[in-house]
């Protein structure tokens, strides 16, 4: 039977997925021992904004694993738990970054693919804490006459939904050095499993989404009675004058 509730409860679920789906890969920040995760897209955004420069007009960004990657190859600490990933993550292990551009017929193409290539590999390590292996960039078109000054552009995707620190765990999660808010994409803001601890979180651009992810497992794990071993996921990064919530210029990738 239809109830009057069920349109909506129906129209909820879809929105849930569709907000899953748009955070893209889950990718491994850091390491097996760090336990940490970010959405691809909140990863594209940081990446798209480093590599920002006159001439040059990034196209579809993905980031994966890359081909000589073999996962479980880094060792953890004997007696150490590492937390299992969140649903779908990829495994801990080196990344591939597959981008498209375009060009300024003006400037040598070598020279722009080196420059955005650089600056990927670098805001990639300074900026998130992935381990880049590779990057493939390729000249999908060239701009126009008079178009030499166009820079990278990201579409709008929805926020990750902002939740409010209730538990100790929370509180503990929300008061990390950079962390910018909670979120609720794969459920609660902070899960906790029979045997593990989740924890959801948008960080601040201006600091580096590994070191802060780890702040924030320091101060769950502290917070907590059961001990468990804490993942974190970081969802979005907040750029500078962006308040938590509003629309961040990202880059979907799926």
């Amino acid at each position: 039977m239809t109830t009057a509730r069920g349109p909506r409860r129906a129209d909820g679920w879809t929105a849930g997925v569709r907000e899953r789906l748009g955070l893209g890969r889950l990718l491994p920040l850091g390491g097996p021992a760090d336990g940490v995760w970010i959405a691809e897209t909140a990863a594209a955004s940081v990446l798209r904004r480093a590599a920002a420069r006159p001439g040059a007009v990034l196209g579809e960004l993905r980031i994966g694993l890359a081909e000589e990657a073999v996962p479980g190859e880094e060792e953890v600490a004997v007696g150490a738990v590492p937390p299992p990933a969140p649903p779908s993550a990829l495994p801990p292990g080196p990344l591939r970054i597959e981008a498209e551009f375009a060009a300024a017929p003006d400037r040598p193409l070598p020279d722009t693919a080196a420059a955005l290539r650089a600056a990927l590999l670098t805001a990639a390590a300074a900026r998130l804490g992935l381990e880049i292996a590779e990057v493939d960039l390729t000249v999908a078109a060239l701009l126009e006459d008079g178009a030499s000054d166009q820079v990278t552009a990201a579409p709008i995707a929805p926020p990750a939904r902002v939740a409010e620190p209730e538990s100790p765990a929370e509180k503990a999660a929300a008061g990390a050095p950079g962390v910018v808010s909670l979120t609720r994409v794969l459920g609660s803001p902070v899960h906790t499993a029979r045997d593990h601890v989740r924890v959801e979180v948008a960080t601040a651009g201006d600091r580096r989404a590994l070191d802060v992810a780890r702040s924030v497992r320091t101060a769950v794990a502290a917070a907590t009675e059961e001990r468990l071993p804490v993942s974190v996921l970081v969802t979005d990064v907040v750029g500078a004058g962006r308040a938590p919530g509003a629309e961040p210029g990202r880059d979907g990738g799926v």
